[in-house]
This record gives structure tokens, sequence and C-alpha cells, in this order.
């Protein structure tokens, strides 16, 4: 009876509010909605112990390195007083001349991704450790990594300035996938999106950490490259399999040490694309002559890269339905040197 009585006490008051409302000119659904939808938060929000958003403040204000630019911002690296070094990426500012109602629903819509992004932790993945919030704009703040990104890593190791052995660029393929399979099995699940050479990010032990992964939706000047997916210049529907395309081109950088943007792929020796090379080289039984010559060495191993080389294949293939899942593929890399 008591509980009839409190509902039958609360629904009065919920009537008697709404009735008020009405009588000002107020429609009680779009005050219920105002209420519960995500206020735009100022200042710093911190998802990180060792970031104090007064430390963090303070270190923005300075000048600090340019790390590189895109067309969807620019990141730079920074210490705080503590002397942690941190990665900052600042987005590419909002259009200025939006309505101030479409700006606010964007940095509310900003503001629910960034903290669906902060909750997600694994050692493949580039953790979003605090972000702020500025007047047109939103500054995330991530780990720094010290030895760049994979594109950086590869030219160097064109240019003959880094050795990269087979070792080494499988256990960067690895770190990849898993990174990939993480997002993909998130419930709901978590596409990168732009998955490409620049956003995988390398540590001092070259293990991979993806960057910008989410982030799609929130970029408006999003360019993939020679990653994007055959599918997206048509009905532009993003899937994880096409994430597992963007996957195929690195693994298959990762194992030719050619550049994607090479003119050799726009030649009809290289059937217009990576994927197109590998397949055809596949088919005619020379697979062997797509592997960069700095890392073929022991008998074993080559087998380990011939396989790979199918896998990449499998991954560059223009129809998503036969691209193979990164828990496929992480069981297949993790499994190579059984083969």
């Amino acid at each position: 009876m008591l509980i009839l009585e409190l509902l039958r006490l609360n629904f009065g008051c919920a009537c008697v509010c709404s009735a008020e409302m009405v009588k000002k000119g107020i429609n009680p659904c779009s005050f219920s909605r105002y209420l519960n939808r995500t206020p735009i938060l100022k200042g710093p929000v911190i998802f990180s112990p060792k970031i104090a958003p007064k430390t963090l403040q303070s270190a923005l204000a300075k000048d600090n390195h340019l790390l590189g630019s895109s067309p969807n911002g620019k990141y730079y690296k920074t210490v705080l007083d503590n002397g942690l070094t941190v990665a900052v990426k600042r987005l590419t500012p909002f259009e200025s001349n939006s309505p101030e109602t479409k700006k606010k629903s964007v940095k509310r819509q900003i503001q629910k991704e960034l903290e669906l992004l902060a909750g997600l932790r694994h050692r493949n993945l580039m953790s979003l450790r605090a972000y702020v919030r500025e007047p047109d704009t939103f500054l995330l703040v991530y780990d720094y990594v010290s030895t760049g990104n994979l594109a950086d890593v590869m030219n160097r190791v064109r240019e003959n300035e880094l050795q990269l052995n087979w070792e080494v660029r499988l256990k960067i393929a690895v770190g990849v996938v898993k990174g990939l399979q993480y997002l993909h099995n998130c419930v709901p699940q978590v596409l990168h999106n732009n998955l490409k050479l620049t956003n995988v990010m390398l540590d001092a032990e070259f293990e991979p950490k993806l960057a910008d992964y989410g982030l799609a939706k929130l970029l408006p000047n999003l360019d993939r490259g020679t990653s994007s997916p055959p599918e997206c210049f048509h009905s532009c529907r993003y899937t994880d399999k096409s994430d597992i395309f963007s996957f195929g081109m690195i693994l298959g950088v990762l194992l030719s040490g050619k550049d994607p943007t090479d003119p050799f792929f726009g030649e009809p020796a290289s059937m217009g694309s990576m994927g197109g090379w590998l397949r055809h080289l596949q088919q005619q039984g020379d697979a062997k002559e797509a592997l960069d010559k700095s890392i073929l060495g022991e008998e074993g191993e080559e087998d380990e890269m011939l396989m790979a080389v199918r896998i990449a294949a499998a991954c560059l293939s223009d129809m998503p339905a036969e691209r193979p899942s990164s828990d496929d593929l992480v069981l297949m890399l993790t499994q190579l040197n059984s083969f």
C-alpha cells in the first residue's frame, strides 16, 4: 500500500509539474530531453591520475613541438611539470560560420564519443588520457611514443637508415591486428575507420599502438589515403571488414617494404594496386617477388613470409565478405611459425 501511495504522489507531482510547464509554454518532453542531454564541459577532462588539470593547462599554454599534421588536425609533443611527456592532438576547428546551436550539438556529440573512447584500454591502443574543450575545437591528450609512426619508420628502412627484420615486422602486424580485434569485439563495436601507416605508432620496443581509432565520425576532413577500401568509393558503408582491408595494406607494406603511394602501383605491372599485385604474384607462383629483399634470410622465415603474403592478399580482397575477421587474423598470424 505504501508503495502504491508513493507512486500516486510521484505521478501526481509529475502531472502538476507538466501542467504548470504547459501553462508557461514549455514543452515537457523538450524539457526532459534538455535535462538528459550531455552537458558541455569546460576545462580539462582527465582520465589519468598522472595528469593534473592545472599542470595540463600550463603545458598547453607553452609553445609545443609539432610532431605532424593532417587534414584532421595537428599532433604536438609537450612535457608536463611532473616530467610526463604526452602527445596532444588539436582537432581541426569547427566551421566558424556554423550556427551556435549546431556547434553545441557537435561539441556534445564529440564529448559523448570521447567519453566512450576513454574507457577503452589495450596495450595496442593509444589510450586517451584527457581532453580539453576550446571554443572552436578539442585537444586530445595521449601517451607519447618515442619511435614515431609506421610510415616514418618504413621510410627510414627504405633509406637504409634502419634495419627492420621479419621478426619485428611480424610483431608489428600481430600488434596491429590485436588492437583491431579488441575494438571489433567491444560492445557496441568500435571501428577504427581510419587505419593507415601514419596511425600506427611504435614505442621504443616497436610495439604498435593504434591512433585515431573511433574518431572518424568526429573528423570532417577524413583522409584514408591509399588504405581506403573499395566499398568506400561506392556505398560509403564502412564495416569491420573495411578495417581489415586497411590492415591488409599495412601488412603488404611490412612484407614488401614498398611505399603504397609509389607510382609503381599505378602501372600495369602492379595490376593497379597493392592487393592486385600480391594476388597476381601469388597466382603466378612468384609470391617471393613481393618480399622486401632486406628481410629474406632463413628458409623457415621465408615460408612464414609467403604465408603472410597470402593473408595480406585475402585482406585486400575487393569483396568484404571474402576478407578474414580480426579474430581469424590474430589466430593466423600468431601461428605463422607453425607453418
